[in-house]
């Protein structure tokens, strides 16, 4: 995808995010500089959800009653009464925050979604920023929270660390910086894990001397770093790797000729334009970065990852949980699925005992707790222009 320079806001139909939020290395959203839909309702109000493709159930799903759609516009708690033996969620999100509110209010979306499927839980949604963060996590646990969801943004996550006394899932990567503490978890969507699963997907092909592509924006390169650090650890040796010249691809298209594969850390425009010059015999690889939705048929035969949310529509967890009504882009429609795993994950960890693992068969990929308490996630592989799975 080209890289979206100055912004666009058109009532609440299309919201671009602006190039400083674009470049923050803290920001969740996998390709940076993509368009996120505006919501239906205004900032900090979740979407309206389609009604879900009904599953075959011995009984039919009770109407939910704990879980509030809305958080409170002076950002005080939503809060309804505990029911006796209930798991108690807190939802910790930016949701009034002007860089990250519409964002968190697509996570609290499919947060809420998950809890008015699975009934497991009762939902405590509050509003908080950096600056009051940790007051507000304090006053949702002194309320009888059992387990967090949030916050956001790494730099909220590096102020909460040393206050957090129960299980916390951040939905961000973790600051080296930050205190550790065996209670905060991180689930995050950042594209160094993609890289690194394809380089390792690609070994397993069989692909013994890949080209990586590399474009020249930060996205790009943070890509085309991981993906080579995880080359040399798997392979034992460095991938080729070029800089792609959209003036000048002839050095690009006599490398490849080379390779036994090609490698894609580029926007979508660039992919596009490099694959419609590569022979049709060349192997592309990508990540979910090239799923941008639509027929994409200059990438047709491209292999790439992509979570179950999209490449798994008929999977049991998948048809359980409803999409929003109107459709967001594919890359704000990852932070809703986001939402429904950390809700799942947060229903497990309320009732695991500490140190036992913690797994899931995720919307996002199947998820698995790994070092440092960060969960890591393994994607399908699928073909752009293609219904299978490979």
């Amino acid at each position: 995808m080209q890289r979206l320079t100055p912004l666009l806001l058109v009532g609440v139909l299309l919201t671009w995010l602006t190039p400083v939020v674009a470049q923050t290395p803290d920001y969740i959203i996998q390709s940076n500089g993509a368009p996120m839909r505006a919501l239906v309702q205004p900032p900090g109000q979740t979407p309206r959800l389609a009604t879900p493709t009904p599953t075959p159930t011995p009984t039919p799903t009770p109407t939910p009653t704990a879980v509030r759609a809305d958080a409170p516009a002076s950002g005080a708690l939503a809060v309804k009464p505990a029911t006796r033996g209930k798991i108690r969620i807190g939802v910790i999100l930016p949701t009034e925050s002007s860089a990250l509110g519409e964002a968190a209010a697509v996570v609290r979306s499919g947060v809420e979604a998950a809890a008015q499927m699975d009934q497991s839980a009762e939902l405590y949604s509050v509003d908080a920023t950096g600056d009051n963060v940790v007051e507000r996590y304090r006053a949702a646990v002194a309320d009888g929270v059992n387990v967090v969801i949030g916050p956001l943004s790494r730099e909220s996550i590096a102020k909460l660390a040393p206050s957090v006394t129960v299980p916390t899932i951040a939905l961000n990567s973790i600051d080296r910086q930050a205190a550790a503490n065996p209670k905060l978890y991180s689930l995050s969507l950042i594209v160094e894990g993609e890289a690194r699963q394809l380089a390792r997907l690609m070994r397993d092909d069989g692909r013994a001397n890949p080209l990586l592509v590399v474009g020249g924006d930060a996205l790009s390169q943070r890509l085309g770093k991981a993906f080579a650090d995880e080359w040399r650890a798997v392979a034992g040796k460095p991938a080729r790797q070029m800089a792609f010249d959209a003036n000048d691809m002839t050095p690009l298209l006599q490398a490849a000729g080379q390779a036994d594969a090609v490698a894609l850390a580029l926007d979508v425009a660039q992919a596009a334009k490099l694959k419609s010059a590569l022979t049709p015999d060349v192997p592309v690889y990508g990540t979910s970065q090239l799923n941008v939705g639509g027929a994409q048929a200059e990438l047709a035969g491209v292999r790439f990852i992509d979570m179950p949310w999209f490449l798994m529509p008929a999977h049991p967890a998948v048809q359980r949980y409803p999409h929003p009504a109107v459709p967001l882009t594919r890359q704000t429609e990852r932070l809703y699925a986001l939402g429904i795993d950390a809700y799942r994950l947060a229903v497990q960890l309320a009732v695991s005992r500490p140190g036992a693992a913690v797994r899931l068969d995720g919307v996002t990929g199947d998820l698995k707790l790994g070092r440092d308490r960060a969960f890591e996630r393994q994607l399908p592989a699928g073909v752009m222009g293609g219904n299978a799975l490979q």
